[in-house]
C-alpha cells in the first residue's frame, strides 16, 4: 500500500490522539481507586494472627474475663486496640467467648445477675446466655455468643479470629 492510499485526515489524527490521552488520564485516575479496593484483599491475612492472652494455669471452669491488646492498621493510621474475651476450660478444652451481645452489641458480663449468677447477662435489654454462651430462649438474643479461635502452645493461650455461631 502506498503512502497516497493511506492518508490520515486531520480529524482522524485528533480523534486518535484525544482518545489515547483520555484513556491514559482515565487509567491514571482509576488505578489508585482499584489499588485501594484490592490492596486489603491482597495483603497477608492479619486476621489469622494469634495473640497471647493468658497462661493455661490461670484458667478455671468458670468463665473469666481477660483483656488483650493488638496493633490495628487502618489505611495510614495505626492504633493499639484492646479487646476482651471470657475464657474457661470445659472437658479439657479451652473456650474463648466474645463479650459482645449478639442482640445489639452491648457488653455482657458473667455472674452479674443476682437471679442467675451462673449466666452471662446483658444489661441493655436483659439478654441472657448460658455459661457456654448459648442464648436463653425468651430473651432478646437470637443466637449464641461468638467464639474466638483458640491455640494452646507451651501452656500459653492465644486467641485468633472471632467466629459466629448459629
Amino acid at each position: 500500500m502506498s503512502e497516497r492510499d493511506h492518508k490520515v485526515s486531520r480529524r482522524q489524527f485528533l480523534t486518535y490522539t484525544l482518545t489515547g490521552v483520555g484513556g491514559f488520564m482515565a487509567a491514571g485516575m482509576l488505578m489508585p481507586m482499584a489499588r485501594f479496593a484490592l490492596d486489603p484483599a491482597l495483603k497477608a491475612g492479619a486476621e489469622s494472627d494469634f495473640i497471647y492472652v493468658c497462661e493455661k494455669s490461670d484458667l478455671t471452669e468458670e468463665p473469666q474475663k481477660f483483656s488483650f491488646k493488638f496493633d490495628q492498621i487502618d489505611a495510614w493510621y495505626e492504633s493499639e486496640v484492646q479487646h476482651d474475651a471470657y475464657i474457661f476450660i470445659k472437658d479439657g478444652e479451652v473456650t474463648a467467648l466474645s463479650p459482645k451481645c449478639t442482640h445489639l452489641g452491648c457488653t455482657v458480663a458473667f455472674g452479674t445477675n443476682a437471679e442467675h449468677p451462673d449466666r452471662f447477662f446483658c444489661p441493655c435489654h436483659f439478654g441472657q446466655f448460658t455459661k457456654d454462651g448459648i442464648n436463653i430462649e425468651g430473651t432478646p438474643p437470637q443466637r449464641p455468643l461468638d467464639v474466638y479461635d483458640v491455640m494452646e502452645e507451651d501452656g500459653k493461650i492465644y486467641v485468633g479470629q472471632i467466629n459466629q455461631r448459629t
